[in-house]
Parts: structure tokens; C-alpha cells; sequence
């Protein structure tokens, strides 16, 4: 493969919405970044920790059903729905999470994926990321051919009024992007920022409560700047099937350890298993307290986000 995966231009946190005709905004999809790289022969897929995803999606590969280039680098988000008809992160780690890839098939039978393709960064071998949003974006319309699994993400140029019918449809939120910026590659600036209305972390597991046996919630935590293991709450396992949660309390005993992996003191310590910190889970959660302390987290998924990772953000 000749093209190189690269680390995706990521936007940074904003409590305030910026305004101006420079700016448009963009639904934020509770998905998986996915960018497909595509030389002219072969087509792989990397997400934005530079993981091959190429196997998982195999829907994908065709790509002269749904791009008209002859060389490209497209930058998106895989969705799946929930129940609810919404972007569930639970149900696309169902597909994004599989190591069996002979599972495949039938998987992808029961959890059908939609690529919301929003920016392209090389087209016929040349490099656009130095071209300006609005450029991009109009190349992006004119090669993509949208079917039920390719999307190219929609545009808004009222942010506030996107921003309140996300919330009212309780989705995690939007990405406010300059028109004028170009795409800063392994970089991230306010030329591109998110609005959170649900907001999410990946954290480190570090300990178990158990009901009936069985793992019915998990200590979780982040590294501070000196590398401590900082305990910020409690996570509900809502979100994971009876079966999963078997399977994790089973999962986790080669990882008991005597001692508490966190320098602050958790609450429920009698009741607490500790684990050697090397799980890592997507948790949402409604804000965080001037403890420090998640309020109201629920663990979402298990993640491949190495524990060392899971640090307490700077912006």
C-alpha cells in the first residue's frame, strides 16, 4: 500500500459556540472514527489510532460503488443504531470490536453500518489538507455516491439552533468547523471545535462491585501529570448485556490484585475487588463535580485504548 495512514485532525472542547459566516457545524456521530485510504488497487481502513479496521467492514471495500476517484484518503465516522433508531457506541463496538473476523459476516448480518463520510484529504495523488473546509467539502459532494451505508455528513450554518435539536434528541453532540481552515494532519486547534451535550471519556478499570457473583459495576479512573491513577467514580454497567458481564467476571480474575491501584481513596472500598489497571472503557456521564468525581457515569463499551491514555484533558 502506498498511502501512509495518518492521525486525524481532532477539534478541541468548547463550552461556547462560535458565530460567523466562517463557521458551519456538524451532528457529532456516536461512532468510530474510520479513515479509508485507497491507492488506485487496494482499500484499507485505519481508524484514528492507527489500528487496521480493513477486515471489519468489509461493506466498504468496493470502493468504486460509492467514490469516483481514482486515488483517495476519506475521513469519516462508522454509526450503527440502537433500538432507539439513534447512533448507539454500544452496537457499532459490536462490529468494531470483533477478533474473530470468521464472525464476520454474520455480525454484520445482525449490525448493519452507515460511513458518514465528512472530509477527504488526498484525491487522485494530491495532498488537499493545505486547501481550505470549503474546497474539500465541495470535492468530497462531487466524488461520493451516497447509498444506505455512504453518507457525506450534512452542514449547518445556524450552530446554536443544530446544538438544541441534538439535545432535545439527546445525542452526543456537534463539531463546529472554520471554513477557512485547512486539515491539520496528527494536530488539533480551535479551527475546528466540539460542543458536548453528552459527554464521554475513556477511562482505566482498576476495580469491580460485585452483585449475585457477578460484576454489576466498576471503579474507574485517570492519570494526572505525575502518572498517578486518580479514582473518579463509580460506572453502572447499564449498557452491557447479562452475557457480557458474565463473561467479564470471569474475565477478570487472572487481573485481582491485594492493593487499591489508585492514590485517592474510592468510596465502598470494603466491597471493592481491585484489578491491575489494563482495562479501558467509553463512559458517559452528565458533568464532572469540583471533586474531581464523574456525576452519574455509565460505562458504555470496552475500548482498545491503551490505560497509559486515560488522562484527565488539558483543554
Amino acid at each position: 500500500m502506498k498511502l501512509k495512514p495518518i492521525i486525524p485532525f481532532e477539534p478541541v472542547k468548547t463550552d461556547i459556540i462560535p458565530v460567523g459566516d466562517e463557521w458551519i457545524s456538524q451532528v457529532k456521530w456516536d461512532g468510530v472514527r474510520l479513515l479509508t485510504y485507497y491507492d488506485g488497487d487496494t482499500v484499507r481502513l485505519f481508524n484514528r489510532k492507527l489500528n487496521e479496521r480493513t477486515y471489519h467492514y468489509p461493506e466498504l471495500l468496493n470502493i468504486t460503488t460509492y467514490c469516483t476517484a481514482n486515488s483517495v484518503i476519506l475521513d469519516g465516522e462508522v454509526i450503527a443504531l440502537g433500538d432507539d433508531g439513534k447512533p448507539s457506541f454500544p452496537t457499532v463496538m459490536r462490529r468494531d470490536g470483533i477478533r474473530r473476523f470468521e464472525k464476520v459476516n454474520d455480525v454484520r448480518k445482525h449490525v448493519p453500518i452507515t460511513y458518514m463520510v465528512f472530509d477527504v484529504i488526498y484525491y487522485n495523488g494530491i495532498w488537499m489538507n493545505e486547501q481550505k473546509l470549503t474546497d474539500r467539502m465541495r470535492r468530497l459532494k462531487e466524488i461520493i455516491v451516497p447509498s444506505p451505508f455512504i453518507q457525506v455528513v450534512p452542514s449547518f450554518t445556524n450552530s446554536n439552533e443544530l446544538f438544541e435539536v441534538i439535545k432535545a434528541q439527546g445525542m452526543e453532540g456537534i463539531v463546529i468547523k472554520n471554513l477557512n481552515s485547512p486539515y491539520f494532519i496528527n494536530g488539533k486547534n480551535d479551527r475546528w471545535q466540539k460542543k458536548k451535550n453528552i459527554q464521554h471519556i475513556h477511562a482505566v478499570v482498576a476495580g469491580v462491585t460485585l452483585r449475585s457473583g457477578i460484576v454489576n459495576s466498576l471503579l474507574l479512573g485517570l492519570y494526572d501529570e505525575q502518572d498517578n491513577l486518580i479514582y473518579i467514580g463509580h460506572g453502572g454497567t447499564g449498557k452491557l448485556k447479562q452475557k457480557e458481564r458474565i463473561q467479564l467476571t470471569t474475565l477478570i480474575q487472572p487481573l485481582i490484585v491485594n492493593r487499591s491501584p489508585f492514590i485517592n481513596k474510592p468510596e465502598r472500598m470494603k466491597d471493592s475487588i481491585w484489578l491491575k489497571p489494563i482495562l479501558t472503557v467509553k463512559v458517559t456521564f452528565l458533568e464532572w463535580l469540583p471533586t474531581k468525581r464523574l456525576r452519574h457515569p455509565t460505562v458504555q463499551a470496552f475500548v482498545q485504548v491503551p490505560p497509559s491514555e486515560c488522562r484527565f484533558e488539558t483543554n
